[in-house]
C-alpha cells in the first residue's frame, strides 16, 4: 500500500510529464490588412522536444461572412511536414505561401492579394511529438477597403510660388501693354484728325 508521501510524488511526476508534453502556439490574435495587399499571419510555437521530421503544421481558415463556403468550420489551407508546404484549398493555392523556419519554430505563412473573402480567422496547429497536446493558435483576419481621402483624390496638384508669382508679374506686364497700345491708338487717332500724329 502506498504511504501519502509516495502518492504525493507520483502525482507530481505525473502532473511534470503532461505538462513537459505541452506544446505552446502562439499567434497575433488580429491583424488588419487593405485589399488587395500581402499580409504575413506569425505564428510560433514552444515545445520540450528537438523539431523533426515528423513535426508537421496545419493552417486552417473559418470565414466571418455568412455566405462563404468556409463558413459553417474550419477548412485546412495549408499543411507542412517532412520539410514541404502542400496547398489545401483551391481559393488559396497560389495565394498562400509558407514563410516560416520550423528549425527556429516559426511556422508563418504570406497570404497575397488579399481580397474581402478572406476575412475570418485563421488557425495555426502545430505538432511536435510526443508533443502533440496543445491549443491552436488563432488570428482574426480584417480586410479593409484601400481608402483615399477625399480630400487629396480631389485637390489639384499644388504649383509652387515662384512659378505663381512669374506667371501674375507677366499678365500684369501683358495688361500694361494692351491699355498703352490702346492708348496710344486712341492719342494718335486724334492727333491724325488734326495732321500731327
Amino acid at each position: 500500500m502506498f504511504h501519502r508521501a509516495e502518492l504525493l510524488l507520483v502525482w507530481g511526476l505525473c502532473c511534470w510529464v503532461s505538462q513537459s508534453s505541452a506544446i505552446v502556439i502562439r499567434a497575433d490574435a488580429e491583424v488588419t490588412v487593405d485589399d488587395w495587399d500581402t499580409i504575413t499571419l506569425n505564428c510560433s510555437f514552444t515545445s520540450n522536444e528537438v523539431v523533426s521530421s515528423a513535426t508537421s503544421v496545419t493552417w486552417s481558415f473559418q470565414s466571418s461572412q455568412p455566405d462563404n463556403q468556409f463558413s459553417k468550420n474550419s477548412h485546412t489551407i495549408l499543411y507542412f511536414a517532412n520539410g514541404k508546404a502542400f496547398p489545401g484549398q483551391a481559393e488559396f493555392k497560389e495565394r498562400l505561401h509558407f514563410i516560416g523556419d520550423i528549425n527556429k519554430r516559426d511556422v508563418s505563412i504570406q497570404l497575397s492579394h488579399v481580397q474581402f473573402s478572406d476575412n475570418g480567422i485563421y488557425f495555426c496547429d502545430v505538432k511536435n511529438p510526443p508533443d502533440v497536446e496543445g491549443e491552436r493558435a488563432q488570428t482574426k483576419l480584417h480586410v479593409v477597403r484601400f481608402y483615399i481621402p477625399y480630400e487629396a483624390e480631389f485637390s489639384p496638384p499644388l504649383v509652387p510660388i515662384g512659378v505663381v508669382v512669374i506667371i501674375i508679374i507677366i499678365i500684369i506686364i501683358i495688361i500694361i501693354i494692351i491699355i498703352s497700345a490702346t492708348v496710344l491708338t486712341i492719342y494718335c487717332k486724334r492727333r491724325s484728325r488734326k495732321g500731327k500724329c
